[in-house]
């Protein structure tokens, strides 16, 4: 019997203390993926305009979902 492990996936937003910019993402680990961006290892973007705080969040179990979300 073949057993598959259910995946989860997220779209997230993040932005910045001031609320000026908005950064939308696909992670399959929402935590280390926030403190990877945290940390300055995220992205070029919101380490530039330091958009850390997130402020939405949705879960998927199929990638291509949460892409399509995404865009």
């Amino acid at each position: 019997m073949a057993f598959k492990s259910l995946h989860l996936y997220w779209i997230y937003i993040l932005t910045n203390k001031k609320h000026g910019v908005l950064y939308i993402g696909v992670t399959g680990g929402i935590e280390d993926r926030l403190r990877r961006h945290r940390s300055g290892e995220g992205s070029v973007f919101t380490k530039k305009y330091n958009a850390y705080k997130l402020v939405h969040f949705e879960e998927f179990q199929y990638i291509n979902d949460a892409i399509a979300r995404e865009k």
